[in-house]
């Protein structure tokens, strides 16, 4: 880097990858600004130039200011790999301008600190992040560790759980050979224990979503449902709400189907049985149905999922915000799923 790079650089002041400070004077400051790069967008942080007027000034880089540096860099964490750069000053040989660039944070990364505390950048200004935003990218980092669907559930006990549904989801898995036969008669425990949704013995979220009867504590396990007359939200027909688990959901939405759309049927040649069909398929509406209970932000209480029929199409509405990698831009384009 030259210093016409650093010209070119400044030209525009500050902003959300732009810090400037007039010496290391200002090295911890320099720090939390060089954190919430780390976790924001990445930028540049440059010693040398002073704010708002621009002017660059550099300063005398002695042993003990190398160390400093050295010093302040290893109070982030997760430690980073950045690379100093001193460039001299054409005018003033023994004045240098400092910089330094860092990466920009990636969903999925650890979030980091400075000194125990973790910033980001909104705009050109360095802030503290706040809790929820720090929390979510933990969760984020360890999915397995800190998902709402693996936190044991407060107030239910094993026999909230509906041992019918559980055989139903053993019956299945074994009739399409993912799961053994012995898995039948295998005791319940045993079996939600394999599948990762018991902790000590108690049912974890997931549990309560798939199989409890005890939803007290859960008031998004609901689904709503209308038939709207016409083509837009103006009158309805019929106006319901179902709530329970995943499987009662899905029940109640089947039959919501049932209920509202055109039934035909065929005696077949063959078998001289009736074969009914929904005028939309079943099993197109049971896949759409399942997906979206499925991919539900469950851990979110103030949002439920809906299904409204109109006479022109069936809307399945999943309410809650796009993954933090995704947008509504970037879903449109190639992505991993």
């Amino acid at each position: 880097m030259t210093i016409n790079d650093i010209r070119t650089l400044i030209a525009s002041d500050e902003s959300r990858t732009l810090e400037l400070k007039k010496s290391t004077g200002e090295l911890k400051d320099g720090m939390h600004s060089a954190c919430a790069f780390l976790n924001t967008d990445g930028g540049w942080l440059i010693f040398g130039v002073t704010p708002k007027s621009l002017k660059i000034v550099g300063q005398k880089v002695t042993d003990n200011t190398l160390r400093e540096i050295a010093q302040a860099l290893s109070g982030l964490e997760p430690a980073v790999d950045v690379r100093v750069e001193y460039i001299d000053m054409p005018d003033h040989n023994e004045n240098k301008i400092i910089a330094m660039h860092f990466d920009g944070w990636v969903w999925g990364e650890r979030p980091h600190t400075f000194h125990g505390c973790p910033y980001y950048k909104v705009e050109s200004t360095t802030k503290v992040m706040p809790h929820e935003m720090y929390d979510e990218r933990i969760r984020a980092h360890q999915p397995q560790m800190y998902a709402w669907e693996r936190q044991i559930a407060e107030g239910v006990t094993l026999s909230d759980l509906n041992e019918k549904h559980i055989r139903g989801c053993v019956r299945l898995g074994v009739e399409g050979g993912r799961i053994p036969t012995s898995a039948i008669s295998t005791p319940i425990d045993d079996i939600l224990a394999k599948w990762k949704l018991l902790k000590n013995g108690i049912p974890t979220n997931g549990a309560v979503m798939l199989f409890s009867d005890n939803i007290d504590e859960y008031p998004q396990f609901r689904l709503r449902m209308a038939r709207f007359m016409g083509t837009d939200k103006n009158e309805f027909v019929d106006n319901q709400r179902a709530e329970g688990n995943f499987f009662d959901l899905l029940d109640a939405g089947m039959a919501f189907f049932f209920k509202h759309l055109n039934l035909s049927g065929k005696i077949t040649n063959h078998s001289l049985q009736r074969e009914e069909r929904l005028e939309i398929p079943y099993h197109a509406l049971r896949e759409a149905l399942i997906n979206s209970l499925c991919h539900r932000q469950w851990e979110k209480y103030n949002l439920t999922g809906s299904i409204a029929i109109y006479d022109d199409r069936i809307e399945i509405a999943n309410p809650g915000i796009f993954p933090a990698q995704i947008s509504p831009e970037s879903i449109k384009e190639p992505h991993e799923s």
